[in-house]
Protein backbone atom coordinates (compact mmCIF):
# COMPACT_ATOMS: atom_id res chain seq x y z
CA UNK A 1 0.00 0.00 0.00
CA UNK A 2 0.84 3.54 -0.47
CA UNK A 3 2.10 5.38 2.49
CA UNK A 4 -1.25 7.81 2.12
CA UNK A 5 -3.32 4.80 2.43
CA UNK A 6 -1.50 3.42 5.58
CA UNK A 7 -2.44 6.54 7.21
CA UNK A 8 -5.66 6.35 6.32
CA UNK A 9 -6.36 3.07 7.09
CA UNK A 10 -4.07 3.61 10.92
CA UNK A 11 -6.38 6.44 11.62
CA UNK A 12 -9.87 4.79 10.35
CA UNK A 13 -10.86 7.89 8.22
CA UNK A 14 -12.45 5.60 4.96
CA UNK A 15 -15.74 4.92 4.57
CA UNK A 16 -15.14 1.32 4.62
CA UNK A 17 -14.07 1.85 7.87
CA UNK A 18 -17.39 2.79 9.10
CA UNK A 19 -20.14 -0.22 10.17
CA UNK A 20 -22.97 1.34 8.54
CA UNK A 21 -25.74 -1.44 10.29
CA UNK A 22 -24.41 0.11 13.89
CA UNK A 23 -24.54 3.61 12.79
CA UNK A 24 -28.13 3.32 11.77
CA UNK A 25 -29.16 1.18 14.61
CA UNK A 26 -27.18 3.82 17.17
CA UNK A 27 -29.02 6.90 15.25
CA UNK A 28 -32.47 4.75 15.38
CA UNK A 29 -32.28 3.97 19.25
CA UNK A 30 -31.04 7.83 19.92
CA UNK A 31 -34.10 9.00 17.78
CA UNK A 32 -36.58 6.54 20.01
CA UNK A 33 -34.59 7.66 23.54
CA UNK A 34 -35.20 11.54 22.44
CA UNK A 35 -39.12 10.98 21.56
CA UNK A 36 -39.62 8.81 25.00
CA UNK A 37 -38.27 11.61 27.24
CA UNK A 38 -35.10 9.11 28.02
CA UNK A 39 -31.21 10.33 27.47
CA UNK A 40 -30.44 11.00 24.21
CA UNK A 41 -27.88 13.35 21.36
CA UNK A 42 -30.76 13.74 19.45
CA UNK A 43 -33.13 16.22 21.18
CA UNK A 44 -36.42 15.03 18.76
CA UNK A 45 -37.81 18.70 18.89
CA UNK A 46 -41.81 19.01 18.84
CA UNK A 47 -42.88 22.06 16.17
CA UNK A 48 -46.72 22.07 16.09
CA UNK A 49 -46.32 22.24 13.06
CA UNK A 50 -48.50 19.61 11.25
CA UNK A 51 -47.43 18.41 7.40
CA UNK A 52 -51.10 17.26 6.32
CA UNK A 53 -52.90 20.77 6.16
CA UNK A 54 -53.27 22.52 3.15
CA UNK A 55 -51.44 25.97 1.93
CA UNK A 56 -53.07 29.10 2.76
CA UNK A 57 -53.41 30.66 -0.39
CA UNK A 58 -52.93 34.37 -1.97
CA UNK A 59 -51.73 35.63 1.40
CA UNK A 60 -48.36 37.46 1.75
CA UNK A 61 -46.31 36.24 4.63
CA UNK A 62 -42.96 37.49 5.13
CA UNK A 63 -40.07 34.73 5.62
CA UNK A 64 -36.89 35.31 7.61
CA UNK A 65 -33.87 33.33 6.80
CA UNK A 66 -32.01 33.46 9.60
CA UNK A 67 -29.18 30.85 8.73
CA UNK A 68 -25.24 30.61 9.74
CA UNK A 69 -23.92 33.05 7.79
CA UNK A 70 -26.42 34.78 6.11
CA UNK A 71 -30.25 36.82 7.16
CA UNK A 72 -32.42 36.73 4.18
CA UNK A 73 -35.68 38.32 4.39
CA UNK A 74 -38.31 38.20 1.63
CA UNK A 75 -42.20 38.08 0.47
CA UNK A 76 -44.24 34.71 -0.04
CA UNK A 77 -47.30 33.77 -1.01
CA UNK A 78 -49.19 30.80 -2.56
CA UNK A 79 -51.17 30.92 -5.70
CA UNK A 80 -54.11 28.37 -5.72
CA UNK A 81 -52.62 26.26 -8.69
CA UNK A 82 -49.57 25.83 -6.64
CA UNK A 83 -47.33 28.60 -8.08
CA UNK A 84 -44.95 30.20 -5.32
CA UNK A 85 -44.14 33.92 -6.03
CA UNK A 86 -41.56 35.89 -4.26
CA UNK A 87 -40.59 39.25 -4.53
CA UNK A 88 -38.70 41.60 -2.25
CA UNK A 89 -36.00 39.54 -1.64
CA UNK A 90 -33.25 40.87 0.03
CA UNK A 91 -29.79 39.15 2.28
CA UNK A 92 -27.82 40.77 4.92
CA UNK A 93 -25.01 39.19 7.29
CA UNK A 94 -26.38 37.45 10.49
CA UNK A 95 -26.01 39.47 14.20
CA UNK A 96 -23.08 38.33 16.08
CA UNK A 97 -21.16 36.96 13.09
CA UNK A 98 -18.63 39.27 13.06
CA UNK A 99 -18.17 39.68 16.97
CA UNK A 100 -20.17 39.26 20.61
CA UNK A 101 -23.51 40.77 20.02
CA UNK A 102 -26.01 41.01 23.08
CA UNK A 103 -29.52 40.10 22.84
CA UNK A 104 -30.80 43.52 21.84
CA UNK A 105 -28.21 44.49 19.38
CA UNK A 106 -29.03 41.10 18.25
CA UNK A 107 -32.84 41.51 18.09
CA UNK A 108 -32.42 45.48 17.20
CA UNK A 109 -30.48 44.12 13.97
CA UNK A 110 -32.75 41.72 13.08
CA UNK A 111 -35.83 43.91 13.26
CA UNK A 112 -33.89 46.79 11.33
CA UNK A 113 -33.71 44.38 8.56
CA UNK A 114 -37.36 42.91 8.53
CA UNK A 115 -39.37 46.33 9.26
CA UNK A 116 -40.05 47.52 5.72
CA UNK A 117 -41.27 43.96 4.79
CA UNK A 118 -43.26 43.39 8.08
CA UNK A 119 -45.44 46.58 7.41
CA UNK A 120 -46.75 45.14 4.14
CA UNK A 121 -47.99 41.19 5.77
CA UNK A 122 -49.62 40.18 9.08
CA UNK A 123 -48.13 37.01 8.92
CA UNK A 124 -44.53 36.00 9.65
CA UNK A 125 -42.52 32.26 9.16
CA UNK A 126 -39.47 32.64 10.81
CA UNK A 127 -37.01 29.87 9.66
CA UNK A 128 -34.50 30.39 12.95
CA UNK A 129 -32.04 27.56 12.10
CA UNK A 130 -30.47 27.44 15.79
CA UNK A 131 -31.42 24.44 18.42
CA UNK A 132 -34.64 25.91 20.05
CA UNK A 133 -37.57 24.68 21.85
CA UNK A 134 -40.28 25.06 20.12
CA UNK A 135 -43.87 25.72 22.32
CA UNK A 136 -47.08 25.27 21.23
CA UNK A 137 -47.85 28.94 20.38
CA UNK A 138 -44.96 28.37 17.72
CA UNK A 139 -42.67 30.79 19.18
CA UNK A 140 -39.63 29.13 20.73
CA UNK A 141 -36.87 29.37 23.05
CA UNK A 142 -32.87 29.44 21.93
CA UNK A 143 -31.43 26.21 23.88
CA UNK A 144 -27.47 26.99 22.68
CA UNK A 145 -26.09 28.96 20.26
CA UNK A 146 -24.24 26.88 17.30
CA UNK A 147 -22.24 27.89 14.20
CA UNK A 148 -19.99 29.98 15.95
CA UNK A 149 -22.58 33.15 16.42
CA UNK A 150 -21.45 34.86 19.25
CA UNK A 151 -24.76 36.43 21.11
CA UNK A 152 -24.25 34.51 24.09
CA UNK A 153 -27.23 36.39 25.85
CA UNK A 154 -29.84 34.96 23.55
CA UNK A 155 -29.81 32.05 24.98
CA UNK A 156 -32.77 30.81 27.18
CA UNK A 157 -34.86 34.09 25.46
CA UNK A 158 -37.92 33.66 23.55
CA UNK A 159 -37.05 34.40 19.71
CA UNK A 160 -40.85 35.85 18.35
CA UNK A 161 -41.32 37.62 21.41
CA UNK A 162 -38.27 38.98 21.71
CA UNK A 163 -38.48 40.12 17.69
CA UNK A 164 -41.81 41.00 17.16
CA UNK A 165 -41.32 43.48 20.88
CA UNK A 166 -38.58 44.66 19.27
CA UNK A 167 -40.33 45.60 15.99
CA UNK A 168 -43.18 47.40 17.78
CA UNK A 169 -45.71 44.55 16.67
CA UNK A 170 -46.39 42.06 19.66
CA UNK A 171 -49.74 41.08 18.28
CA UNK A 172 -48.48 40.30 15.09
CA UNK A 173 -48.86 36.35 14.09
CA UNK A 174 -44.93 34.38 13.92
CA UNK A 175 -44.20 31.18 13.39
CA UNK A 176 -40.57 29.88 14.38
CA UNK A 177 -39.52 27.17 12.55
CA UNK A 178 -35.88 25.90 11.54
CA UNK A 179 -33.95 25.74 8.44
CA UNK A 180 -34.54 21.75 7.82
CA UNK A 181 -38.61 22.10 9.35
CA UNK A 182 -38.54 24.33 6.29
CA UNK A 183 -36.86 22.50 3.29
CA UNK A 184 -39.78 19.60 4.72
CA UNK A 185 -42.38 22.26 3.71
CA UNK A 186 -40.57 23.28 1.05
CA UNK A 187 -40.89 20.28 -0.23
CA UNK A 188 -44.31 19.62 0.41
CA UNK A 189 -45.01 22.82 -1.36
CA UNK A 190 -44.31 20.80 -4.47
CA UNK A 191 -46.81 18.67 -3.95
CA UNK A 192 -49.58 20.11 -5.55
CA UNK A 193 -51.92 17.47 -7.07
CA UNK A 194 -48.81 14.61 -6.22
CA UNK A 195 -49.19 12.07 -3.74
CA UNK A 196 -46.26 11.37 -1.16
CA UNK A 197 -46.06 8.47 1.65
CA UNK A 198 -44.32 11.39 3.59
CA UNK A 199 -41.57 14.21 3.33
CA UNK A 200 -38.41 14.43 5.14
CA UNK A 201 -35.93 18.13 5.41
CA UNK A 202 -32.57 17.63 5.24
CA UNK A 203 -29.65 20.06 5.40
CA UNK A 204 -26.24 19.79 4.41
CA UNK A 205 -24.58 23.77 4.89
CA UNK A 206 -22.99 24.85 7.42
CA UNK A 207 -24.70 22.79 9.75
CA UNK A 208 -26.41 19.81 8.88
CA UNK A 209 -29.99 18.48 10.48
CA UNK A 210 -33.10 16.20 9.51
CA UNK A 211 -36.53 16.57 10.23
CA UNK A 212 -39.36 14.14 9.62
CA UNK A 213 -42.99 13.52 10.11
CA UNK A 214 -44.00 11.32 13.16
CA UNK A 215 -47.68 10.09 14.86
CA UNK A 216 -48.10 12.20 17.91
CA UNK A 217 -48.73 8.44 19.61
CA UNK A 218 -44.87 7.86 19.43
CA UNK A 219 -44.01 11.07 20.99
CA UNK A 220 -44.49 9.75 24.19
CA UNK A 221 -42.55 12.60 26.34
CA UNK A 222 -46.22 14.89 25.86
CA UNK A 223 -48.21 13.89 27.12
CA UNK A 224 -51.38 16.38 25.83
CA UNK A 225 -50.66 15.70 22.04
CA UNK A 226 -53.49 14.48 20.26
CA UNK A 227 -52.97 10.19 19.81
CA UNK A 228 -54.61 10.61 16.11
CA UNK A 229 -52.95 13.61 14.80
CA UNK A 230 -49.11 13.66 13.99
CA UNK A 231 -46.26 16.99 13.21
CA UNK A 232 -42.81 17.54 11.73
CA UNK A 233 -40.36 16.59 14.53
CA UNK A 234 -36.83 18.44 14.56
CA UNK A 235 -34.36 15.78 14.96
CA UNK A 236 -31.59 17.95 15.47
CA UNK A 237 -29.24 15.63 14.14
CA UNK A 238 -25.85 17.44 13.60
CA UNK A 239 -25.44 16.82 17.91
CA UNK A 240 -25.90 12.89 17.82
CA UNK A 241 -23.10 11.49 19.70
CA UNK A 242 -22.13 7.36 18.48
CA UNK A 243 -20.45 7.95 14.96
CA UNK A 244 -17.69 6.59 14.07
CA UNK A 245 -14.89 9.36 15.18
CA UNK A 246 -11.39 8.57 14.49
CA UNK A 247 -8.47 10.13 16.75
CA UNK A 248 -8.28 12.85 14.23
CA UNK A 249 -11.85 13.86 14.50
CA UNK A 250 -11.81 13.85 18.44
CA UNK A 251 -8.28 16.25 18.26
CA UNK A 252 -10.13 18.45 15.66
CA UNK A 253 -12.99 18.81 17.58
CA UNK A 254 -10.87 19.77 20.78
CA UNK A 255 -9.74 22.48 18.97
CA UNK A 256 -13.69 23.83 18.29
CA UNK A 257 -15.10 26.38 20.14
CA UNK A 258 -18.01 24.17 21.67
CA UNK A 259 -15.66 20.56 21.96
CA UNK A 260 -18.23 17.43 22.26
CA UNK A 261 -20.86 19.05 20.98
CA UNK A 262 -22.33 18.80 17.61
CA UNK A 263 -19.71 15.79 16.37
CA UNK A 264 -21.70 14.53 14.13
CA UNK A 265 -21.87 17.53 12.34
CA UNK A 266 -18.26 18.29 12.68
CA UNK A 267 -17.62 15.18 10.61
CA UNK A 268 -18.73 16.64 7.62
CA UNK A 269 -20.52 19.81 7.61
CA UNK A 270 -19.37 23.21 6.01
CA UNK A 271 -18.64 24.85 9.11
CA UNK A 272 -15.85 22.74 9.84
CA UNK A 273 -15.27 20.10 6.92
CA UNK A 274 -12.22 22.53 5.91
CA UNK A 275 -10.99 22.34 9.71
CA UNK A 276 -11.15 18.92 9.81
CA UNK A 277 -9.32 18.50 6.31
CA UNK A 278 -6.57 21.11 7.70
CA UNK A 279 -5.74 18.72 11.28
CA UNK A 280 -5.89 15.74 8.81
CA UNK A 281 -3.19 17.23 6.12
CA UNK A 282 -1.35 18.50 9.56
CA UNK A 283 -1.58 14.72 10.94
CA UNK A 284 -0.04 13.29 7.28
CA UNK A 285 2.61 15.76 7.27
CA UNK A 286 3.90 14.46 10.25
CA UNK A 287 3.74 10.84 9.21
CA UNK A 288 5.89 11.46 6.08
CA UNK A 289 2.92 12.00 3.77
CA UNK A 290 3.80 15.03 2.23
CA UNK A 291 7.45 16.45 1.32
CA UNK A 292 9.60 17.79 3.90
CA UNK A 293 9.12 21.33 2.13
CA UNK A 294 5.29 20.52 1.40
CA UNK A 295 4.79 19.92 5.16
CA UNK A 296 6.76 22.67 6.46
CA UNK A 297 4.08 24.52 4.50
CA UNK A 298 1.11 22.61 5.73
CA UNK A 299 1.99 22.96 9.64
CA UNK A 300 2.32 26.77 9.10
CA UNK A 301 -1.41 27.13 7.51
CA UNK A 302 -3.63 28.41 10.53
CA UNK A 303 -7.10 28.09 8.59
CA UNK A 304 -8.46 26.37 5.78
CA UNK A 305 -12.04 26.95 4.73
CA UNK A 306 -14.76 23.99 2.98
CA UNK A 307 -14.22 26.10 0.20
CA UNK A 308 -10.65 26.18 -0.55
CA UNK A 309 -10.85 22.10 0.03
CA UNK A 310 -13.52 21.58 -2.91
CA UNK A 311 -11.40 24.31 -5.32
CA UNK A 312 -8.90 22.64 -4.97
CA UNK A 313 -9.70 18.60 -5.63
CA UNK A 314 -12.01 19.84 -8.35
CA UNK A 315 -9.33 21.75 -10.12
CA UNK A 316 -7.03 18.63 -9.31
CA UNK A 317 -4.13 21.12 -7.96
CA UNK A 318 -4.19 23.13 -10.92
CA UNK A 319 -5.48 26.23 -9.65
CA UNK A 320 -3.66 28.79 -7.65
CA UNK A 321 -5.03 28.21 -4.06
CA UNK A 322 -3.71 28.00 -0.24
CA UNK A 323 -3.35 24.43 -1.17
CA UNK A 324 -1.76 24.64 -4.42
CA UNK A 325 0.80 27.05 -3.18
CA UNK A 326 1.44 24.06 -0.03
CA UNK A 327 2.27 21.35 -2.60
CA UNK A 328 5.32 21.28 -4.41
CA UNK A 329 5.06 18.30 -6.82
CA UNK A 330 2.28 15.56 -8.09
CA UNK A 331 2.73 13.07 -5.06
CA UNK A 332 2.07 15.70 -3.00
CA UNK A 333 -0.72 16.96 -4.51
CA UNK A 334 -2.16 13.59 -5.49
CA UNK A 335 -1.96 12.77 -2.03
CA UNK A 336 -3.61 15.60 -0.90
CA UNK A 337 -6.67 15.22 -3.16
CA UNK A 338 -6.58 11.26 -2.53
CA UNK A 339 -6.99 12.12 1.67
CA UNK A 340 -9.81 15.27 1.06
CA UNK A 341 -11.65 12.79 -1.57
CA UNK A 342 -11.38 10.20 1.31
CA UNK A 343 -12.71 12.56 3.57
CA UNK A 344 -15.48 13.00 1.19
CA UNK A 345 -16.62 10.05 0.48
CA UNK A 346 -16.75 9.16 4.48
CA UNK A 347 -18.87 12.37 4.71
CA UNK A 348 -21.10 10.71 1.80
CA UNK A 349 -21.23 7.19 3.67
CA UNK A 350 -22.33 9.27 7.25
CA UNK A 351 -25.10 10.83 5.21
CA UNK A 352 -26.82 8.11 3.94
CA UNK A 353 -26.81 6.07 6.91
CA UNK A 354 -28.48 9.06 8.77
CA UNK A 355 -31.29 9.58 6.23
CA UNK A 356 -31.84 5.65 5.49
CA UNK A 357 -32.39 5.50 9.68
CA UNK A 358 -35.03 8.51 9.38
CA UNK A 359 -36.36 7.24 5.86
CA UNK A 360 -36.83 3.47 8.13
CA UNK A 361 -38.18 5.71 11.16
CA UNK A 362 -41.17 6.65 9.34
CA UNK A 363 -42.43 3.62 8.02
CA UNK A 364 -43.26 5.49 4.82
CA UNK A 365 -41.70 5.38 1.58
CA UNK A 366 -42.90 1.72 0.60
CA UNK A 367 -44.90 2.52 -2.23
CA UNK A 368 -43.51 2.88 -5.78
CA UNK A 369 -46.15 5.40 -6.88
CA UNK A 370 -45.87 7.64 -3.75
Amino acid sequence: MKQVDLFLEKHKLRASDIDTEKLMADFSGEMMAGLEGRESSLAMIPTYIEAENSFLTDIPALAIDAGGTNFRTALISVSRDGTIETGNVAHHRMPGLEKETSAREFFGIMAGYIRPLAEKSERIGFCFSYPTEIFPDRDGRLIHMTKEIKAPEVVGKRIGKNLLEMLGTPGKKLVLLNDTVATLMAGKSLSFNRSYGSFIGFILGTGTNTAYIEKNINILKNKNLDPTRSQIINIESGNFNKPPRSDLDLAFDNMTSDPGRYSFEKMFSGRYFGGLCLTVLKAASGEGVFSKQASLRIKSLTDLSTNDTNNFTLSQGNEKNILSECFMDSRDINNGIRIMDTLIERAAMLVAANLAAVVLKTGKGMSAEK
